[in-house]
């Protein structure tokens, strides 16, 4: 068989007698901007070993005492490690189950082989990044994770497996497995059941039907797993494994803990798996600047007035089209002749034109209804289409990567929460 870069780990998670609804926490990228999430999350952990005290929030990257909370977290790995917290299960997987407001979806926790992933834009690797990565963004992740004894891994990877041969089998079986952990998740997370996949029968069935998947592809350009969440997390690792490389013999790296990296892998048809569009506001722009800087994109752009009942419909029948308001109506556009398909690329491009020149503020905004009651009072809201999960993965071989926040996989609340760890060192 090929390696194909996903292979079981030495998964370690709290013993038995832990609170699991207090030890599992969100991922540490979500709420950025809303410390009484945190606060709430802190009060509702509060002496009880936790997740929340072996990670950090990314509300806290900017704060003057940074370096002293990295440092805590790191003595506080220690400490569980020292004291019995853990428990290991060497060379298996974790099937997880998740039940949110928006649903049940499934996924499975094993090692990635940061050998086989590269987040540059013209990768044709096997692990590839969805979204362009920034890489001023990696920095603050290493000194989080340069000297942290453990990972935890919020990283969602995708694959593309309409057949359901790989992740549904163990669904399928999942009364016959034995249950890791089972619990209700903090401040609205919904449900967590996890189940150990670790006998040698189940272990080779994942094993044949990612060959399978990965017999279905081109060999020129095989994309097998594409990232959903947590691509700068991943990236940091693949960062500090290049670095680690030229630290040891080759003859040593295969067994070396930091080329790998903990991440669960869910199928892209999961029923339960929503994928949203991350809409954009323009602070303090006109329409007129806005239709100007566009038309330098575009060998031409179609504008018409539509309504609200018809816009989703509309922006999601063609390529380039997606709506703007401006307060004063609602306008379906379409930019044609444009460097790449997706409508996301092009504003992309407006974006990056409008703030090298100072002519406005942009920020990202998750739901239309929050994107559009901020159009008006020279304020435009723009609302992309759907993205399709029968081209998600063509989209990419084609245009390499999707723009920063295209998407998201479901409303915060529902993203992965910490539960598995693994050594790194």
């Amino acid at each position: 068989m090929h390696d194909l870069g996903f292979s079981p780990a030495d998964i370690l998670l709290p013993r038995k007698g832990i609170d699991i609804s207090k030890w599992a926490t969100i991922a540490c990228d979500q709420f950025t901007s809303d410390r009484g999430y945190w606060e709430k999350a802190d009060r509702t952990v509060g002496d009880s070993p936790s997740t929340l005290r072996i990670t950090l929030p990314e509300v806290y990257l900017e704060d003057p005492d940074k370096e002293e909370r990295i440092e805590k977290v790191n003595a506080t790995m220690g400490e569980y490690l020292s004291s019995g917290i853990f428990e290991s299960h060497p060379d298996s997987y974790i099937l997880v189950e998740r039940r949110t407001a928006g649903g049940t979806r499934f996924g499975l926790v094993g090692r990635f082989d940061l050998e086989k992933y590269d987040f540059s834009p013209d990768s044709k690797s096997l692990i590839r990044a969805t979204e362009g990565t920034i890489l001023s963004r990696i920095p603050p992740r290493r000194e989080i994770r340069k000297n942290a004894e453990l990972e935890l891994p919020h990283i969602v990877v995708l694959i593309s497996d309409s057949r359901r041969s790989v992740i549904e089998p163990l669904r399928d079986k999942r009364d016959t497995l034995r249950v890791a952990y089972d619990a209700d998740l903090m401040l609205g997370g919904g449900h967590l059941t996890g189940y150990f996949v670790d006998s040698k029968e189940d272990i080779e069935a994942v094993g044949k039907a990612l060959e399978e998947l990965y017999a279905t592809l081109d060999p020129a350009n095989p994309l097998l797993f594409a990232m959903g969440d947590g691509n700068h997390s991943l990236a940091t690792a693949k960062s500090m494994w290049e670095d680690r490389k030229k630290e040891i013999p080759e003859s040593q790296w295969a067994d070396d803990p930091a080329r790998y990296a903990l991440a669960e892998v869910e199928n892209i048809y999961d029923e339960g798996l929503g994928f949203e569009p991350i809409h954009r506001a323009f602070f303090g722009l006109s329409r007129e600047e806005f239709d100007r800087t566009l038309s330098g994109y575009a060998e031409s752009v179609a504008c018409k007035p539509i309504s609200r009942e018809e816009m989703h419909g509309l922006i999601n029948s063609g390529l380039g089209r997606f709506a703007l308001s401006d307060g004063n109506g609602l306008y379906l556009y379409e930019a044609r002749g444009t460097a790449k398909a997706l409508a996301a690329w092009t504003i992309q491009s407006v974006i990056d034109d409008l703030l090298a020149r100072k002519a406005c503020q942009v920020d990202y905004i998750h739901g239309t209804d929050e994107t559009l009651s901020l159009a008006g009072n020279g304020n435009l809201a723009l609302i992309l289409p759907d993205i399709s999960k029968d081209t998600f993965f063509s989209s990419i071989i084609t245009d390499k990567a999707f723009p920063r926040k295209t998407f998201s996989i479901g409303h915060a609340e529902e993203k992965r929460y910490y539960m598995e760890a693994r050594r790194i060192r």
